[in-house]
């Protein structure tokens, strides 16, 4: 009996006691993730906040720097060197990121088919381009189209052909050639993590049911491919319209002007910046461009739940 009272007389403190400890704070999580959020604020949003701040002003030969409000995201809507960079880069983004993508999952679904040879070589040398860095593929790749001294001029000589792939009026596609090259097989690879989901037991009672190799790759790999296509998608967006390496670095292979200092955006508030001692003009303009890709992507993101959701 007196056994049994002192259990239930200290009953009450024991789960006094588990009600401490289960509201008690953990902090074990916030000491792990501080050294990263202390770089993604320094790095990452200080830069932000910095260049909003300076886009509303505008530095004066005389006077020095004077708070201007909009005066520079006014005058960047009826600049036509800007809008012309703009158009430039989303030309570029509707012609080369679909056929980039269609590269990517066709790849993908040789590699998933299990009917091609030295998988594991395609797969590595697919992605190997987007393990070289961009400023070197493109000395490569400006190396190849040299008309005079390059692949191509070699081509010239032995065909007796005058073919340019850096005239002003293919070079566009040339840089796209080059992203591609870059690109594929990363896109590659996250097309074909997505079909490594699907159990393979499901392909085997299609065919099974009689089902063709097209209407499994129709019905049940091309669906699948929803959610990576819409990654592959939004991040090939933003990085077209950041195009900057590619361009920048062939300025000075390319004959004449082909390549002017407004090419791309992200050229043109680079020599704003830095040649033109326009920062806080090339502020508003970067500002500007972050605005347009997030509601490309929001646009695009939102395509892509609906879809899913049918």
């Amino acid at each position: 009996m007196g056994m049994a009272s002192a259990d239930i007389a200290a009953a009450p403190v024991h789960s006094g006691k588990a009600r401490v400890n289960k509201h008690k704070a953990d902090w074990r999580g916030w000491k792990f993730m501080w050294p990263f959020a202390v770089v993604f604020v320094f790095v990452f949003i200080v830069p932000i906040v910095y260049a909003v701040y300076i886009s509303f002003f505008k530095k004066q030969m005389i006077g020095g720097t004077k708070f201007v409000g909009f005066e520079n995201y006014a005058r960047l809507l009826g600049d036509g060197q800007f809008w012309s960079s703009v158009g430039r880069v989303a030309l570029f983004t509707c012609v080369q990121v679909p056929i980039m993508l269609c590269l990517s999952a066709l790849m993908a679904l040789a590699l998933d088919s299990m009917k091609l040879h030295g998988t594991r070589f395609f797969r590595i040398s697919t992605f190997l381009p987007y393990a070289v860095p961009a400023v070197v593929s493109t000395l490569i790749w400006g190396f190849v189209y040299g008309a005079k001294y390059g692949l191509v001029g070699s081509l010239n000589d032995f065909l007796g052909t005058d073919i340019d792939v850096l005239a002003p009026s293919v070079l566009l596609a040339s840089i796209g050639n080059i992203v591609t090259w870059e690109f594929t097989g990363y896109n590659m690879l996250i097309f074909y993590s997505s079909l490594s989901t699907i159990p393979h037991s499901l392909y085997e009672a299609a065919s099974i049911d009689g089902a063709s190799e097209w209407q499994i790759v129709k019905s049940i790999k091309l669906p699948e491919l929803r959610g990576s296509l819409a990654i592959t998608v939004i991040f090939s967006i933003i990085g077209s319209f950041q195009l900057f390496n590619e361009p920048s670095i062939l300025q000075n292979m390319v004959p004449g002007n082909a390549i002017t200092t407004y090419y791309t955006p992200n050229m043109y508030a680079y020599n704003l910046s830095f040649s033109g001692n326009q920062s806080n003009y090339a502020a508003a303009l970067a500002i500007v461009m972050a605005v347009i890709t997030m509601a490309i992507a929001y646009i695009v993101q939102l395509n892509s739940l609906k879809e899913q959701m049918k």
